[in-house]
């Protein structure tokens, strides 16, 4: 899988909330200053050439949609962010989210007992 720059990113970000959408539609969602719509139309279209979107055609109007799932790049960023600055250790990054108070004991607390429910599951 491809790295995303951030344009590209926050474009995926939209298009996986919003689902099939134009290019128009995108920049009517974004703040001002709006971008040129060509701008959008070029990122857009190196996201169908990394392979994330393919689009439908309606005469002029494409229709983009996403083919790669959210839950999948989330996942491949994560794996390079742990491998890039916590030397592959998930360990090491937890325990740097606690020790900077970014994850409370409460939350982890959370996440020990939903990593136990769901390992219990996948041994049924």
């Amino acid at each position: 899988m491809n790295r995303l720059t951030k344009a590209e990113e926050e474009l995926m970000q939209m298009i996986w909330d919003q689902g099939p959408t134009t290019v128009s539609a995108l920049i009517k969602e974004m703040p001002e200053p709006k971008p040129p719509h060509s701008t959008i139309s070029s990122i857009v279209r190196i996201l169908e050439k990394k392979g994330f979107v393919d689009h439908k055609a309606y005469g002029r109007t494409h229709e983009y949609f996403s083919i790669i799932e959210k839950k999948a790049y989330s996942k491949f960023s994560l794996s390079r962010l742990v491998s890039n600055y916590f030397e592959g250790s998930m360990n090491d990054m937890v325990s740097f989210l606690v020790e900077e108070n970014d994850l409370s004991l409460k939350d982890l607390s959370k996440l020990i007992k939903k990593i136990d429910k769901d390992n219990s599951s996948k041994k049924q």
